[in-house]
């Protein structure tokens, strides 16, 4: 029987009175990748602060090599060869890739950073998970794509013996996966241990060898086949039986709300782009990272200034010059990165409500009460498990998304924009917002919803634009689409 690298046995973790993690028990070996699934607040992260030294179990113990393990700190675990790269980037932007990659750790020649050996070697590991991009250049600018594969360049530039990945491929698309991908079975195979967090089913079945799923903190099962029926996974995961994910689609009305025609970007991300969304039409925006999705949908929404083209809503033709043009017009848009851009994470879930509506309120002072009533009309509308009074940080990832929807869509919106509406959610909880944006379409809002997960896409869409480089490459029906036609496309 194989000596397992990393082994737990009772491991248990209370903020007070309350649990978070109960007596979790599990074994990781060389040479595996072990997917760790489970909604938000299920204790995935706890549990992967505690095996990486940010947090201490309350109860329960470790082992290392079969010696005793107890991390005081990140840093003794990393000198152990464990290292957890976080699903929120931490990246220094005014550094050089290099730089953030040995951070810390820079080589020294004569006393000094020998910058020479530094830039070479973060040039290799970029090269590793073909990142083709100069080590020597600032991190700022940069995709969160790019980002994301930069945090993984420093992992493996510790020769890392265990690497946590936190959702490693919610920033990334088709393209980027498969490079991570190949970088993982290389690992593996060189025999390092893995334990894969990742929200996204098609991973864990592509990537893992067995899965161990949490719930409310216990370890309720342990599937030793990553084959497993992916129902039969989220069903553990949930709790509950799963009789769909996607719920169905309304038929799009007559009427064109949204019109763009061959709209070209200021910066040249995207060229010549012409489609048109129907009231109650969900229209998919699909494509590999870099093809100009976002910076498109960014455009329509006021934020980001055009070449040329046209952009019209219900005919009339908008110039839009600020996303408060946009908002005033009834085009809003939920934004990728929810966190940095989307909420003002310090403050209240009513304030954040009531931001994106100041104008709306008749009163020229905004009273508590006033504040209050529409907060709490918002958290019933739209599901959001919390009060207003408390902070946007305290929410899972899934509640702070809704908390984005739910401010814009108070509005009362002609045109919805979301941009990886799911990134970083549960499985459980996307099913709710899929619901929101589905019953969107059903009350006549035209919907335009950009994912970088193809069985989103698929799912939730009437018809798909495909981007390929900044090109339109097709606009698929719902009867047309699948997972080789759209990809087909994007790789044109």
């Amino acid at each position: 029987m194989r000596e397992p690298v990393l082994s737990l046995k009772g491991i248990s973790k209370r903020y007070g009175p309350v649990p978070v993690l109960k007596d979790v028990s599990f074994d990781i070996h060389a040479g595996e990748v072990v997917a760790l699934l489970g909604e938000n607040g299920a204790g995935k992260s706890t549990l992967s602060g505690i095996i990486a030294g940010s947090r201490s179990p309350s109860e329960g113990s470790m082992t290392w090599l079969g010696q005793p393990y107890a991390p005081a700190n990140p840093a003794e675990a990393i000198d152990k060869g464990v290292v957890l790269i976080h699903q929120e980037l931490q990246l220094l932007p005014e550094l050089s890739v290099a730089e953030n990659v040995f951070i810390g750790r820079w080589p020294m020649k004569n006393g000094v950073v020998d910058r020479a050996q530094m830039v070479r070697r973060a040039q290799e590991q970029l090269a590793r998970l073909n990142l083709h991009i100069p080590a020597t250049r600032k991190v700022a600018g940069l995709s969160t794509a790019h980002q994301q594969l930069i945090e993984i360049a420093k992992a493996l530039a510790l020769n890392a013996r265990l690497l946590i990945l936190d959702e490693p491929t919610a920033a990334l698309g088709g393209a980027e996966t498969e490079a991570l991908f190949e970088q993982v079975r290389k690992l593996r195979a060189e025999g390092v241990g893995i334990i894969y967090i990742s929200h996204r089913m098609e991973e864990i079945r592509k990537i893992t060898d067995r899965i161990i799923v949490l719930r409310d903190g216990e370890k309720v099962q342990e599937f030793a086949d990553s084959a497993t029926p992916v129902r039969t996974v989220v069903e553990s995961m949930v709790g509950r039986s799963l009789e769909r994910m996607f719920p169905s689609l309304p038929e799009p009305q007559a009427s064109t709300v949204l019109e763009v025609e061959k709209l070209t970007s200021a910066e040249d991300a995207f060229r010549d782009v012409s489609f048109s969304v129907k009231a109650g039409e969900i229209l998919g925006i699909a494509g590999l990272v870099g093809a100009g999705r976002t910076e498109l949908v960014r455009a329509i929404s006021g934020a980001d200034p055009v070449a040329s083209g046209t952009v019209k809503l219900n005919g009339t033709p908008l110039a839009l010059k600020s996303p408060a043009d946009a908002i005033a017009r009834g085009i809003v848009m939920v934004p990728e990165d929810r966190k940095e851009q989307g909420l003002v994470v310090a403050h209240g879930i009513g304030e954040n409500l009531v931001y994106a509506n100041l104008d709306r309120f008749s009163s020229r002072w905004l009273t508590p009460s006033a504040k209050r009533a529409f907060a709490d009309k918002a958290i019933a509308a739209f599901g959001v498990k919390g009060r207003g009074e408390q902070p946007a940080s305290d929410l899972s990832g899934g509640n702070q998304q809704k908390v984005v929807i739910a401010k814009w869509l108070m509005r009362d919106p002609k045109v919805v924009v979301l941009d990886e509406p799911t990134r970083g959610i549960d499985v459980g909880a996307r099913a709710g917002i899929y619901d929101i944006i589905v019953n969107l379409a059903r009350r006549g809002v035209a919907v335009i919803v950009v994912s970088s997960d193809l069985e989103e896409v698929l799912g939730v869409s009437n018809r798909i634009l495909v981007l390929a480089q900044g090109n339109q490459a097709g606009i698929l029906s719902r009867e047309e689409a699948n997972d080789v036609s759209v990809m087909e496309l994007a790789t044109l």
